[in-house]
């Protein structure tokens, strides 16, 4: 697949979305791997290159948006899409402005995340 070389980071403190979200990924053919906080999410963005991270905007040691910007100014070309389960139009708007390049709420169907991934990773 053409997905085969394409990383994504998927970033939650819930293990049954990682888990259900890391398995559609794979599905599609994407290398997926999993983080918990947002230290652990910077951990591994120094480990590896990604070119997505879905991040969840609610994290026990870290505030989404404020994570999304640390993100961008280190890593530009790292694409990166906001979920949430707490949807409000502050959040969205600051996830734009902190370089998020989508704003998705939960719960998000399997054809959604995978549509907006694949957009994304063509951009």
């Amino acid at each position: 697949m053409k997905n085969k070389k394409k990383s994504i980071l998927v970033v939650d403190d819930d293990e049954s979305i990682l888990s259900t979200f890391s398995r559609i990924l794979r599905k599609q053919g994407y290398d997926v791997d999993t983080a918990e906080t947002g230290q652990e999410t910077m951990e591994k963005l120094k480990e590896k290159t990604y070119s997505l991270i879905l991040m969840d905007v609610k994290l026990p040691d870290t505030n989404g948006t404020d994570l999304l910007s640390k993100i961008h100014a280190s890593y530009p070309k790292t694409k990166q899409v906001a979920i949430t389960g707490f949807p409000s139009l502050d959040d969205a708007t600051k996830a734009k402005d902190h370089g998020a390049a989508a704003y998705l709420v939960k719960p998000v169907k399997p054809e959604e995340l995978i549509r907006v991934i694949a957009e994304k990773l063509e951009n």
